[in-house]
């Protein structure tokens, strides 16, 4: 059986693949876990370079989706729906572009198809003076992530990958692996041909990534899809509003109903 990627998985039903963002762990979204868990039965992945997963010699959309695929194969999942937040929704769609039979309705929260401008470069620069500084205690990490993250919520999410090593306090995750490919985990999902899952693309009310001006592209890679706006929400929308998207995600995978498009 393949290990390579850290899993934790409950309840009974279709198989339901649960992908998180950059710099998080699967247990990020164990909210919508739960509520799918009555129904399905949900897996919530470490991605590669994450969490208890294996570290892989290079990042990218490709490679990323090359071991969810091969975590399906090894652990008998045929076919499974699949939800990406973030880079976990770009790593959903490159999977599905690649290996279309494996993915049967898909759910994208808040990232679309293209690229994206290198906004994390300076998270990613403090994250290496955190661990370069051997820090001792948890609260001197955060005071360096403080220097450049001024929200705390985002600097507890960091943290929630933070260890103790032999050394001091260190990431449990690929960082310098995850620099290295930061470029090409910003761009778009490679090649040109279309998916043709049901896909509901769901976008924060308050977030900018997805606008107006991304929604051609999403027409044209995914032409069996819908948008529809959480209100209400930013980036991470299934911690602002996780009635309203849990519920749009139950509606889509288990209805046919098609969700409002806006």
């Amino acid at each position: 059986m393949n290990n390579s990627l850290r899993a934790v998985s409950g309840g009974l039903g279709r198989d339901v693949i649960l992908l998180h963002g950059l710099f998080g762990r699967g247990s990020n979204l164990r909210g919508i876990a739960r509520a799918l868990e009555p129904h399905c039965r949900v897996h919530c992945l470490d991605l590669p370079d994450h969490g208890g997963s294996t570290w892989l010699a290079a990042a990218s959309l490709d490679t990323y989706a090359e071991e969810v695929s091969l975590w399906m194969t090894a652990n008998r999942i045929d076919e499974a729906d699949v939800i990406g937040h973030s880079l976990g929704g770009k790593i959903a769609m490159q999977l599905a572009l690649n290996h279309a039979a494996q993915v049967g309705r898909l759910v994208v929260a808040d990232i679309a198809p293209v690229q994206y401008p290198a906004q994390h470069a300076e998270i990613l620069a403090v994250m290496a003076r955190v661990q370069a500084g051997h820090c001792q205690t948890r609260a001197a990490a955060e005071a360096l992530l403080a220097e450049v993250i001024p929200e705390p919520g985002v600097r507890a999410y960091l943290l929630m990958s933070l260890k103790s090593g032999s050394v001091g306090y260190e990431w449990c995750l690929n960082l310098a692996g995850l620099t290295a490919g930061y470029p090409h985990l910003r761009a778009p999902p490679s090649g040109q041909q279309q998916c043709q899952a049901p896909t509901l693309f769901l976008r924060g009310g308050k977030s900018g990534y997805i606008t107006s001006d991304h929604l051609p592209e999403i027409s044209r890679r995914f032409p069996h899809s819908s948008v529809q706006t959480v209100p209400e929400a930013g980036h991470w929308l299934h911690v602002d509003q996780p009635g309203l998207v849990n519920e749009a995600i139950r509606r889509h995978l288990l209805e046919d109903i098609a969700p409002v498009c806006d």
